[in-house]
């Protein structure tokens, strides 16, 4: 049997109780029928997980009872930032869901030149909720402990303001030339961070390419062959992950 995993937030665990969310009770009781006595897991969002016991249901109130903390590392020991290009939908949800298995710490939407979708602030702010809730349930079957950091969406501009000072390589993944990725990571081994920029659907403009190169990114081939925005995102972590995460173990 698969565990059952539940998300409490870090103020929601005192001493060695768990007190759930409503929509977490809900899932408890109503979903998955469980009742007290029965064992569920616990992670807190920032790297603790807790095998625990259900102790008592009051309302919409699920009280467990910690059992132990678990050991075990299972975040990737790189930070990896994906700045994906807007689409349209379940497109843009099953990027959020498949990243978020895959292991990356952040998600920012970008906001392209070619992208086919347009948020005002209301529609941003649905579409970032939503985005949060599929991830959050990513977190949940992957096995993770961390929550994955979603952003308000940003022009390309913006995202080289905002991380401008970070450390890591930027390496934007485009299907108009470029180089393989081994040679822009130049044998680096571990390192702490990694942005990964996916484009629209339509692929860069002209102006959004000048961008990059006045910004210094690397521009890297995924090969000869046209990639849809939501392949490319997979592929680009997939392989940041074997070279410098954990799948090459």
């Amino acid at each position: 049997m698969s565990r059952r995993r539940f998300y409490a937030e870090p103020r929601m665990i005192s001493g060695s109780t768990v007190d759930l969310s409503p929509e977490e009770t809900h899932h408890l009781v109503r979903v998955l029928r469980m009742k007290a006595g029965d064992e569920a897991f616990i992670f807190d969002g920032c790297g603790f997980e807790y095998r625990c016991r259900l102790a008592s249901l009051s309302g919409d109130n699920a009280r467990l009872e910690i059992i132990e903390t678990l050991g075990g590392e299972v975040e990737s020991p790189v930070r990896i930032t994906l700045a994906q290009a807007l689409a349209k939908g379940e497109k843009f949800d099953f990027i959020v869901q498949k990243a978020t298995e895959l292991g990356v710490s952040a998600i920012l939407p970008l906001v392209t030149d070619r992208a086919d979708v347009k948020l005002d602030e209301g529609g941003a702010r649905k579409r970032i909720e939503r985005w949060r809730r599929v991830s959050l349930e990513a977190v949940k079957q992957s096995g993770r402990r961390r929550l994955v950091e979603i952003s308000a969406p940003l022009t390309l501009e913006e995202f080289f303001d905002a991380f401008g000072a970070d450390p890591g390589p930027k390496l934007v993944f485009s299907e108009r030339g470029g180089g393989p990725l081994a040679g822009a990571l130049g044998g680096a081994g571990r390192m702490a961070s990694v942005a990964a920029v996916i484009g629209p659907e339509g692929g860069w403009s002209d102006g959004e390419l000048e961008l990059l190169g006045a910004r210094a990114a690397s521009i890297i081939t995924l090969g000869p062959r046209v990639l849809r925005t939501e392949t490319a995102a997979i592929a680009a972590i997939t392989l940041l992950q074997h070279a410098l995460g954990d799948l090459s173990n």
